[in-house]
């Protein structure tokens, strides 16, 4: 089982973990790229230096329109960019950019966390890893010393003492254990203050196998209209570091998440424990492209031809929404198409080649495929088996972030046609589900994309009458009651709420509780009066409990002016490093700085505000005080979306108001 590889010096090292024991293979690899040029007799100049410096063969190559007669040239990237120069980039160049590892495992049919003959799509798998937990209870932000640390593995352990000997007991009993993963949060802040307080007292670091780290640099990108920042990491050969603060795949699919993405994508878990999920479904369709012999494009070449206004709005439309009446509603069913827009894509065979009709089977929805049955699987062995949860929502994003990257300009198999083919798809899919509803006496409550809340009875027969005429794969929830919150012009809001399933479980989305800049503090009240709500199990029960849960909301504000300033620290991300106004991120980034912090776009910060009128913060961990108002005005907030069910009254209208 391959747990670690990296591309040195024209070698390939890969570390495999073989009954018990690492060993360490290097494999000679010299990979090439391809060349198309559509009228080579211009370049006859360049091709002749190509030939002197560089192999260079005439070759066939395929790509998902079909075969080109090119050339295969046996250099890197740099020699790519010259070309595209010298060509005023009419040349087309394929498998230029994709990390040697990742096209080793493809070319060769081979995989991370795997065995022979083993498939990658089988959520039955087992990794025989040895876990090390990590944990140091300081600020790497602050520059103290590392008095103490706690490791887990066999049994809790924890080291302390002056600097110099904790961090000689720490490699010491790394080198011991000998484990094959760490789980650190934040690992990669960690690592380079560990790693220079090492050459500082003349240290050798056994964190790796070799003695060697790979630098991954930090970075800012922009996902979805968000700002986004990647910390700078150093990854240990031989061995899987996973920040597990940090990482979001870690968060959502746990250790066996970051295990299943390095078999789908062939990227090794050091590499898919840190990338974005548009990152790895982009990388999960290069690895299956070389699989299959298709070269991969190096820059698209099929962007959005030029179009005119009428045709822009008949397609361009997004998603088909209801809008709900902001209310109490009992006896619910909520009824999910499961994984709509990737379903689109295989039965309706969208690829950048078929979107037009051509009579073939689409790249994208052969890939996505298999991908596609692979959920369907965790989704239902997680019913039983919650080890499957973390699979399950990995998966769930990719085949979410699939869908995005069809419209994506930069995505190496997108393009906006077929983007809009599966949200016109879509539409008509909902549409036609809300009529089979209405015809079989459901009313519709609300409506999103994907998704339907509806009031009815048997909604067995009607999930089965919607799949049927649909062709598509539905869930169902049924809710005791759900409140739907309005939005500040009164209208219902699409994406807050929160109800009681039937089965007790209390559902929320979009309020409070579930956002990431909400303070702590703010949380738990939420929390607790959600708790008491649970009890409900009409909506008459639930408006009898108004007293016990506006005590709840009284206690919390009382206390407030005794909390804990680190429970009162609000996370956001920073999105550019320049504001023209006063405002709490500026704010943020000044202190920062004075504690010698580098913020960068994108960076997730951590605050307290101490004085909102002038939008003076703290940043969480020195924070000694702060804004009793200002927390005032955010617990408030809270209130206001649990007290709504309290001063609703009368029956809900059954309206809706289609939007796309």
């Amino acid at each position: 089982m391959i747990i670690d590889c990296c591309y040195r010096n024209g070698f390939l090292e890969l570390w495999i973990k073989r009954n018990g024991r690492i060993r360490r293979e290097k494999k000679k690899y010299n990979p090439f790229f391809y060349m198309y040029l559509p009228e080579k007799w211009l370049y006859g100049d360049m091709i002749e230096n190509l030939e002197q410096n560089y192999r260079l063969e005439e070759c066939r190559f395929r790509t998902i329109y079909g075969w080109l007669d090119g050339f295969r040239v046996h250099a890197g990237r740099k020699i790519a960019r010259a070309i595209e120069e010298q060509t005023n980039f009419s040349a087309e160049l394929y498998n230029v950019d994709i990390r040697y590892e990742q096209r080793f495992m493809a070319e060769n049919s081979i995989f991370p966390c795997g065995s022979n003959g083993e498939s990658r799509f089988s959520p039955y798998f087992n990794a025989d890893l040895e876990v090390m937990g990590v944990e140091i209870r300081e600020n790497p932000y602050l520059g103290k010393e590392i008095r103490s640390i706690e490791l887990h593995h066999e049994r809790k352990e924890r080291l302390e003492g002056d600097e110099n000997q904790v961090l000689s007991d720490f490699f010491s009993l790394i080198g011991a254990c000998d484990p094959d993963v760490i789980l650190f949060p934040y690992a990669d802040i960690w690592m380079k203050v560990i790693l220079e307080k090492s050459r500082k007292y003349g240290l050798e670091v056994s964190i790796t196998r070799s003695g060697r780290f790979r630098k991954l640099s930090g970075k800012s990108y922009w996902s979805y209209g968000r700002a986004g920042y990647r910390n700078e990491a150093f990854l240990p050969d031989g061995r899987i570091l996973i920040d597990t603060e940090n990482s979001f795949t870690y968060r959502e699919g746990g250790l066996k998440g970051i295990l299943l993405l390095a078999r789908l994508t062939g990227l090794i878990p050091n590499l898919t424990s840190r990338f974005t999920p548009g990152t790895l479904i982009s990388s999960y369709e290069v690895y299956e492209a070389i699989r299959r012999g298709i070269a991969v494009p190096f820059r698209k070449g099929d962007g959005e031809r030029l179009r005119n206004f009428i045709e822009l709005r008949a397609v361009d439309k997004g998603g088909m929404i209801f809008q709900p009446e902001p209310g109490v509603y009992e006896k619910v069913h909520q009824l999910d198409f499961t994984s709509l827009y990737p379903s689109i894509i295989v039965r309706y065979n969208l690829s950048p080649e078929t979107v037009n009709g051509e009579k073939k089977e689409g790249f994208l929805a052969e890939v996505l495929r298999p991908l596609l049955e692979l959920r369907i699987k965790t989704k239902r062995l997680k019913k039983s088996c919650p080890e499957y949860s973390g699979p399950d929502s990995v998966l769930k994003w990719l085949l979410i972030t699939c869908f995005g990257y069809t419209g994506y300009r930069n995505a190496k198999f997108g393009r906006i046609e077929v983007h809009e083919k599966i949200t016109s798809i879509a539409r008509e899919i909902l549409l036609k589900s809300r009529k089979i509803a209405e015809d079989m006496g459901f009313h519709v409550i609300h409506g999103i994309v994907d998704c339907l809340w509806l009031g009815g009875r048997d909604i067995a027969k009607l999930k089965e009458r919607i799949e049927k005429e649909t062709g598509m794969l539905t869930e169902v929830e049924s809710y005791d009651w759900i409140i739907f919150l309005p939005m500040l012009d009164g209208m219902g809001s699409y994406n807050r709420y929160y109800g009681r399933l039937s089965d007790g479980r209390i559902k929320v989305r979009g309020i409070m509780a579930r956002r990431r800049d909400t303070p702590e503090y703010t949380r738990k009240m939420q929390i607790e009066m959600l708790g008491v709500m649970r009890n409900a199990g009409t909506a008459g029960e639930l408006k009898n409990l108004e007293e016990k849960v506006r005590k709840i909301y009284e206690r919390y504000r009382r206390n407030l002016r005794y909390a804990d300033p680190g429970e009162l620290a609000i996370r956001r991300r920073i999105g550019k490093l320049n504001y023209s106004r006063r405002c709490p991120e500026a704010s943020v980034i000044k202190a920062y700085g004075k504690l010698g912090v580098r913020v960068f776009p994108g960076m997730e910060v951590g605050y307290v505000v101490v004085d909102s009128k002038r939008w003076v913060v703290e940043p969480e961990w020195t924070a000694e005080s702060f804004d009793h108002g200002y927390y005032q005005m955010i617990l408030e907030r809270a209130w206001k979306e649990f007290e709504f069910v309290f001063r609703h009254s009368g029956p809900v209208s059954r309206s809706f108001r289609p939007e796309c």
